[in-house]
């Protein structure tokens, strides 16, 4: 039976990526009914799209998606790895919507709904810095992929290797906190209650205090290696982290072969 959720938010797929984790993506979209979608950002990765690379699962996920919005309120908030869809910023298709920003005011608090990108001063002073950086987290999720299935293959607990570096790196930390009260300062300067981003894939309900006063933080996450999301219903948010282990199926001693023999 699915479960009833006000307001769904979702953001960086990065779907036509291979770090995409598609499947199980879409176990989860099967599992919920929502009353309203908000795509918060890098929902198709322009940046690292392939005419050879859009595997079924991520097309099924797309129609998914536009399929919910011949029914309900479904709201595309551009990012950075989709930011070429920002011209057509304003155009509907039935109930979709392509937004920069999206305003609500939800049980009479307003929430702010951004990617947040803007507010990375990587991205706004050294783009390209920031692409050669996409380049290299893809293929570190890419080893951390065939890692993992090699680390299942023979019982081990599964890791990841990003998350280890942003815990390692101290200006990786630096940079979470510091985007996370940029983003709330921002949100209470410009009168509201909660923001609501994705763009640092980490997932997190917190309240962070501002110069006059405090702002309630909210971000999805991602599904590239949190597998999260998150959900308003009954007056409050929750943040959602599908169990990815009941959905990796146990690879064979070949695949597992075979697929170091292509990433590596």
């Amino acid at each position: 039976m699915k479960r009833n959720v006000e307001i769904l938010v979702l953001s960086d797929l990065h779907l036509g990526s291979y770090g995409c984790r598609a499947e199980e993506l879409l176990t989860y979209l099967r599992s919920v009914s929502p009353g309203m979608v908000v795509l918060n950002g890098d929902i198709i990765d322009i940046w690292a799209f392939k005419k050879d690379y859009f595997p079924k699962a991520h097309m099924r996920v797309v129609k998914k998606l536009l399929k919910w919005s011949g029914k309900i309120p479904v709201y595309y908030i551009t990012g950075n790895h989709d930011e070429a869809l920002r011209r057509y910023t304003g155009a509907r298709l039935g109930k979709l919507r392509l937004l920069d920003q999206l305003s609500l005011t939800i049980d009479g608090r307003r929430h702010w709904f951004l990617h947040g990108d803007i507010f990375d001063a990587t991205m706004k002073n050294a783009k390209w810095l920031a692409k050669l950086g996409g380049v290299g987290y893809d293929l570190l999720i890419r080893i951390n992929h065939v890692l993992n299935r090699t680390l299942v293959f023979f019982g081990r607990p599964r890791m990841s290797l990003s998350r280890r570096v942003k815990n390692s790196v101290k200006r990786a930390v630096n940079f979470i906190s510091d985007f996370e009260r940029t983003m709330a300062e921002i949100a209470w300067s410009k009168g509201h209650h909660v923001v609501v981003c994705g763009h640092i894939h980490q997932p997190r309900i917190g309240t962070i205090p501002c110069s006059e006063g405090e702002v309630e933080y909210l971000n999805s996450g991602d599904w590239i290696e949190n597998l999260s999301a998150l959900e308003y219903a009954r007056g409050h948010w929750s943040l959602y982290t599908h169990p990815a282990e009941s959905t990796m199926p146990m690879p064979s001693m070949k695949a597992v072969k075979e697929q170091l023999a292509v990433n590596v």
